[in-house]
């Protein structure tokens, strides 16, 4: 698949969990290419509005491929949601949209450094105009912090040797290229499951490290909910476990009453929960699968604020 040919993943189930009102308000809160945002621009009326966010300057670049008064797109982290609103002059919303993970187009530039199948600077920030990079992080990094952020982000059990392996390459004269991490980890993993590269869990843990990935989530999370009007929804679509679980223990936990510590409730003044879990999770069909399997993995969970 080539960046152009970039595919949403879950973009029917995503937009329709919205419910989108012809004169609503809503969040795109990571646009990649756009999919999300045009197809909920499609069910939008003339009063209504569309806001959506990206960190990555190439995409907030293509979204000028939409001349639509209705939508505005800002350079931000979903981490900065609430500021982006407040500043947009835009709120309460009737939902919010969060389609985590790396897009195709940064997974298919070599030059973004985010994969190991072509030689390319190992930078993987997916705003390369902030923060520091993957090569100068893993430059510096003390064996300890490499073997947690392997261990923990990429659930990678040869996370020792790998950290191990990494420190003596770079004695040898550093490590600043995607072929050069995937080889020094290749040659520390033992074994690995039928299919998988040995430098997928690696890259991963590192990816998600430089980018701050599970904090930026857990802090836009009750960003989102608050952003939401009454009956709005917030929609989110995770592409691993590490990131789900974040997502599934935050709406479990809004949707139980906020009770006061060790002061007693009567059950007629019970609170109510902030927001409340909408269906099943939803896992993409086979036949979008078939035809993207990167969304072998995704999986929506769909939560509104009560009325």
């Amino acid at each position: 698949m080539t960046a152009s040919a970039h595919r949403s993943v879950l973009l029917a189930e995503a937009v329709a969990a919205l419910r989108i009102r012809p004169d609503g308000a809503y969040v795109d809160a990571t646009f990649g290419r756009g999919g999300h945002s045009r197809a909920i621009l499609a069910r939008l009326g003339p009063q209504g509005r569309l806001l959506a966010l990206d960190r990555d300057p190439e995409a907030v670049a293509a979204a000028a491929s939409i001349g639509d008064p209705r939508f505005a797109i800002r350079h931000a982290r979903f981490a900065e949601l609430a500021q982006v609103l407040a500043d947009s002059g835009l709120g309460p919303v009737d939902g919010v949209l969060l389609d985590l993970g790396v897009s195709a187009p940064q997974l298919e530039t070599a030059a973004r450094g985010f994969s190991f199948r072509a030689a390319a600077p190992l930078d993987m920030r997916m705003d390369p105009t902030q923060g520091e990079s993957a090569a100068d992080w893993l430059a510096r990094a003390a064996e300890a912090e490499l073997r947690g952020v392997i261990r923990n982000y990429g659930e990678e059990r040869f996370a020792g040797p790998i950290a191990k392996a990494i420190v003596a390459a770079r004695a040898r004269g550093g490590l600043r290229t995607t072929v050069e991490l995937a080889g020094v980890v290749a040659a520390a993993v033992r074994t690995r499951e039928r299919g998988q590269d040995p430098a997928t869990r690696t890259f991963q843990a590192v990816r998600i490290h430089v980018n701050q990935e599970l904090a930026e989530l857990s802090l836009a999370l009750p960003q989102a909910r608050d952003a939401l009007a009454p009956g709005g929804r917030l929609a989110v679509i995770s592409f691993h476990s590490l990131e789900d679980r974040i997502v599934k223990r935050f709406l479990r936990d809004e949707a139980r009453p906020q009770l006061p510590e060790r002061l007693p409730v009567k059950a007629t003044e019970m609170p109510q929960p902030r927001l409340t879990i909408v269906g099943k999770p939803a896992r993409p069909a086979a036949a979008e699968v078939t035809a993207n399997p990167r969304a072998r993995s995704a999986i929506l969970r769909v939560a509104e604020k009560p009325a």
